[in-house]
């Protein structure tokens, strides 16, 4: 869709910004941390969220340039400038030299703030995770005031969800500094192909190690430049075959270099997962035949039988190409074997965006720039559906929501888009909150005038089980309503996902033609795969979105896709890939008597 070098344009653009605005957001945890002022914390929160959603590249503006991106005054540029000029800014590193690294360990607990932080500090001399889990079983933190034993139950909650993350990191963070890497070593002398295997290939939710495979007649050239990249920080091995670095952010990468012959063989053997290759070498030992990452060899004599391409091997055992995003030993071998393998859907297939943001609530870019960016993208249509009234903090009023979709309709089709007919079909649409009963913002009569509704729970996220599933339900339920999102609420490694009977609140999507979501937003990437995987078997329809907040997170759509895969799903599951008037048919919600 995108050209490769917008793509990297906008990966490089996505690295600065990021390293900003993660900057900014552990200054303003500080500030709070140390007692400052609330709305010195609020300033540097706001200038966290607006760079990392900003178009261009801060590390290439100066500080007038800076002072250009909402939120951010001369302060704040001043500090952007000399991060990027020093690789670090003083005001920072004085706040951390005032606090134990381990009590700004703490603030990474999810659902434990910086305020709570300083308090356990302050009060227990508590400045580890591990301190905090033995003074919760020691109920020490009970006579403190805001710590009863439900804080203690989500506190400890917390520390198992940021200690099963070990290492991981994001899957957009891996997939950046992959790329960048794959595409440094293509352009090397002597490299015939490369590309990233493991985890990473698989599109799994978080990586540990990235895994980068390249095919060369002589491996020194490509490890020699491997090992002098600008973030490296250290050399971990340095060998003939294989050689391991860690970046500046601290993911450790592996390159290994193999023969052109062996490629197929070692891309299907380092892509895994593990469960998934005890399969393969199970059907190779079966045939008198032994897989390894140099090949698929006859057993006897050893001689080596295909090892060039994956689809070469894939033949041989028996089985057609499987997708590296099935590759999970949960029925692809089985399904490969009786021809009934999913033709997955592909980004290529998305026909549009159907949740997105300006900054008329919490999206940063104004809509005619997210409609321009959609439109660069090829989209034949695209839904603006920013926040309704019931999230107090967005300001959102009748008038206007009414004076946005007046400027939607006048600006629909006015946007040519590359590779199609026609302008940009716009939909205006909302993203209604669902509250605490099921109920959602507006009345039917308001509601009737959008042309698509993404409802989203958004709070009260530890009501009971059965409350929780009564409050999806009655959403799905509600005629106005296309599309539930990011269905589980949660965001990875830092909030779980709700307590609800998912299979009942599928069985109600299908039966009332609702959609869920898989909000491609990396941090959520909600639902899950597995969900998908259940969902699919009730029947129901899905819809890939973004969840754009800026015109730069349009291009999250890659990683829902690649959960969509995961999912087993196909262009007739997801409804973003239909043309626009069978989408339009479908929103209507026919099956359900609307």
């Amino acid at each position: 869709m995108n050209s490769p070098a917008t793509d990297a344009y906008s990966e490089g653009v996505a690295r600065s910004n990021d390293e900003v605005a993660a900057l900014f957001q552990e200054y303003a945890d500080l500030i709070s941390i140390t007692g400052g002022d609330a709305y010195r914390t609020r300033v540097y929160e706001k200038a966290a969220r607006s760079i990392g959603g900003y178009h261009a590249d801060v590390s290439t503006l100066d500080v007038k340039g800076l002072q250009d991106i909402p939120n951010v005054g001369k302060s704040t540029a001043e500090k952007i400038v000399e991060y990027f000029r020093s690789g670090s800014v003083s005001a920072v590193e004085e706040l951390r030299s005032r606090i134990p690294a381990g009590v700004r360990r703490l603030t990474a607990i999810p659902m434990l703030g910086p305020k709570k932080a300083c308090v356990l500090y302050e009060e227990l001399g508590i400045s580890s995770v591990e301190e905090l889990a033995d003074a919760i079983h020691e109920e020490r933190l009970r006579d403190l005031k805001g710590f009863g034993p439900k804080t203690e139950e989500n506190i400890l909650h917390g520390i198992e969800l940021l200690q099963s993350s070990g290492d991981r990191v994001l899957l957009d963070v891996a997939m950046d500094v992959a790329d960048d890497i794959v595409t440094e070593l293509s352009a090397i002398t002597g490299c015939l192909r490369c590309t990233y295997a493991g985890s990473l290939r698989r599109f799994r939710e978080t990586i540990g190690d990235i895994d980068v495979l390249a095919a060369a007649d002589s491996s020194a050239r490509l490890m020699r430049a491997f090992t002098e990249l600008p973030y490296v920080s250290e050399v971990i091995a340095h060998g003939e075959k294989k050689t391991s670095i860690r970046t500046t952010k601290g993911l450790s990468v592996d390159l290994r270099v193999v023969p052109p012959d062996s490629w197929g063989a070692a891309l299907q053997y380092f892509t895994g997962s593990k469960a998934h290759n005890i399969r393969t070498r199970e059907r190779a030992v079966h045939q008198k035949l032994k897989l390894s990452e140099y090949g698929l060899f006859d057993a006897e004599s050893g001689e080596k039988i295909v090892s060039e391409t994956e689809e070469e091997v894939y033949d041989r055992l028996g089985l057609p190409w499987i997708p590296p995003t099935l590759r999970e030993d949960r029925g692809e071998i089985e399904a490969g074997l009786k021809g009934e393998l999913p033709d997955l859907v592909e980004e290529s297939d998305i026909k549009g965006d159907l949740h997105t943001h300006t900054d008329l609530t919490d999206g940063l870019a104004p809509l005619e720039e997210m409609i321009e960016a959609a439109a660069s993208r090829g989209y034949a249509y695209f839904a603006i559906t920013d926040h309704g009234p019931n999230l107090y903090m967005q300001r959102m009023t009748d008038e206007r929501m009414l004076a946005q979709r007046e400027r939607v309709r006048a600006l629909d089709g006015t946007f040519r888009t590359r590779g199609r007919r026609g302008g940009l079909r716009l939909m205006h649409g909302a993203e209604l909150n669902i509250d605490p009963e099921g109920d959602v913002d507006w009345p039917a009569d308001f509601l009737s005038g959008f042309d698509l509704c993404v409802a989203s729970v958004h709070s009260h996220f530890n009501q009971g089980r059965e409350a929780l599933t009564r409050r999806l339900v009655r959403a799905c339920e509600n005629p106005y309503v296309n599309i539930i999102g990011h269905p589980t609420t949660r965001i990875i490694g830092k909030r779980p996902g709700v307590d609800a009977d998912l299979d009942a609140v599928f069985a109600a999507c299908a039966r009332t033609g609702t959609a869920l979501e898989i909000n491609a937003h990396p941090d959520r990437l909600d639902l899950r795969d597995e969900d998908v995987l259940r969902a699919r078997r009730h029947g129901v329809k899905f819809a890939v979105d973004s969840d754009a907040h800026a015109a730069l997170h349009l291009a999250n759509m890659r990683y829902g896709v690649g959960t969509a895969q995961r999912g087993w799903l196909t262009k007739e599951d997801v409804i973003n890939t239909w043309p626009e008037a069978r989408l339009r048919r479908f929103l209507r919600k026919e099956a359900a008597g609307r």
